[in-house]
C-alpha cells in the first residue's frame, strides 16, 4: 500500500488530470441534487455544513443551492488565522460569493461577521475514498479534527470517480464517511 504523501500526489494528479478533460457544459449537469439515498440521512430543518470547492474538487455550490431552497440553513468553513480550528459560519449566497471573504488558507469563506452555526450534516471535499467509506483529504487535518470533536455529525463525502481507490493507510484520528457521492454512483450509507 501507498503512504498517504504518494497517495495524495497520486490523487492530486488524477483528479486534475479528470477535471481538465471534461467540457464545463457537462462538469455543469453534475452534482446539482443529492440522490434519494443520501436526502434519507439529511434531517428536515437540519444546518447543512458544504464547502467552497477549490478549481479541482467536486462542486457543493448546487447542493447548497438545492438544500438553501428546501429549507435549511447552510454553513462555510471559516478560519480566524491559519492553525485556528475550523469554525462553521452562515452562507446565505450559494450561487455567489457575496457574504465570502478571503481567508487565510486562500480558500473564499463567510466573513468574520458572519453568525457562526453547528452543522447537523456535512458534506466534505475527498481527495480519495474507499467503497468502505473511507477518505484521505488534502493533510490539514481540518475535517477530521471538527468530525471527532462534533460527532453526532453526519458526514458525507463528494468526490469524483477517478478519486476511488481500493485502500487508503489509516490513522487512528481518520473520520469515516456514512455516505460518498460521485456523479455516477453513491457510496453507502454506511
Amino acid at each position: 500500500m501507498q503512504g498517504k504523501a504518494d497517495l495524495r500526489r497520486d490523487l492530486r494528479r488524477r483528479r486534475r488530470e479528470h477535471v481538465a478533460s471534461q467540457d464545463e457544459r457537462v462538469g455543469a449537469l453534475l452534482f446539482m441534487r443529492p440522490p434519494g439515498a443520501a436526502l434519507d440521512l439529511v434531517p428536515q430543518g437540519s444546518v447543512v455544513g458544504l464547502y467552497h470547492a477549490a478549481p479541482e474538487e467536486a462542486p457543493a455550490t448546487r447542493y447548497a443551492q438545492y438544500f438553501q431552497e428546501a429549507g435549511h440553513d447552510i454553513a462555510l468553513p471559516r478560519f480566524d488565522t491559519e492553525g485556528a480550528p475550523m469554525q462553521f459560519a452562515r452562507h446565505t449566497d450559494p450561487l455567489g460569493s457575496s457574504d465570502l471573504e478571503p481567508g487565510p488558507y486562500g480558500v473564499m469563506q463567510p466573513s468574520a461577521e458572519a453568525e457562526l452555526l453547528q452543522p447537523d450534516v456535512l458534506l466534505v471535499p475527498i481527495l480519495g475514498f474507499t467503497e468502505r467509506g473511507e477518505r484521505i483529504g488534502q493533510g490539514g487535518g481540518h475535517y477530521d479534527a471538527y468530525l471527532a470533536d462534533h460527532p453526532g455529525i453526519i458526514p458525507i463525502g463528494l468526490a469524483w470517480d477517478v478519486q476511488r481507490v481500493d485502500d487508503i493507510p489509516g490513522e487512528a484520528h481518520d473520520m469515516a464517511m456514512r455516505a460518498i457521492i460521485t456523479p455516477t454512483r453513491l457510496y453507502g450509507p454506511f
